[in-house]
């Protein structure tokens, strides 16, 4: 794990000042906290990476479809705006899902100019079921050993931290947007 200098990555020390009443100890747990999150992304990403190619399809299609699939109905413009991908990479992204038989695309009938993406519920959604399947049921055997004030409280972590990194997200094309990357 990076831990600073070197490789161009802040270090923990960078990640911003700890709450001033903070004992020593929380500072510690804060930091080791973060320190343990860190890597879920990359193991995240790589997970993605491995069960789109066992699904046929590229990482992007497959974050693509997820969006649909927990968003429900959207327009490609949309999924555009909230992937950060151009209309063109849209474009793109349905062909190869739609002729994957993952997604359908059928004409807004009130705007006849916009399309609407639908999760398709053939074939090709069939093959998700094997690779996550053995995820979900893991994960099932995981929150078993939690109460349900436990799992309450890790929801309401994972609803905060989802959004404090779409906000940051939001920051980050705000500033490349702009021009700025600081």
């Amino acid at each position: 794990m990076l831990e600073g200098g070197d490789q161009g990555m802040p270090g923990h020390a960078d990640w911003g000042e700890a709450a001033p009443a903070s004992s020593t100890e929380r500072q510690r747990l804060e930091t080791e906290f973060l320190l343990a999150v860190r890597p879920n992304g990359s193991i995240i990403q790589l997970l993605g990476q491995v069960s789109a190619e066992r699904i046929g399809i590229n990482a992007t299609d497959l974050n693509c479809l997820n969006i649909v699939a927990l968003t429900g109905p959207m327009t490609a413009g949309e999924l555009a705006r909230q992937t950060g991908l151009t209309t063109a990479s849209i474009t793109g992204v349905l062909d190869r899902l739609e002729e994957g038989g993952f997604v359908r695309r059928e004409r807004d009938p009130k705007d006849r100019r916009r399309v609407i993406v639908n999760l398709n519920p053939g074939p090709g959604l069939r093959q998700i079921g094997p690779t996550f399947g053995p995820l979900v049921k893991a994960w099932r055997a995981a929150a078993a050993s939690y109460s349900d004030q436990d799992l309450r409280l890790l929801l309401g972590f994972q609803r905060r931290f989802e959004d404090i990194v779409r906000g940051q997200l939001a920051r980050l094309r705000g500033d490349l947007e702009s021009g700025s990357r600081g």
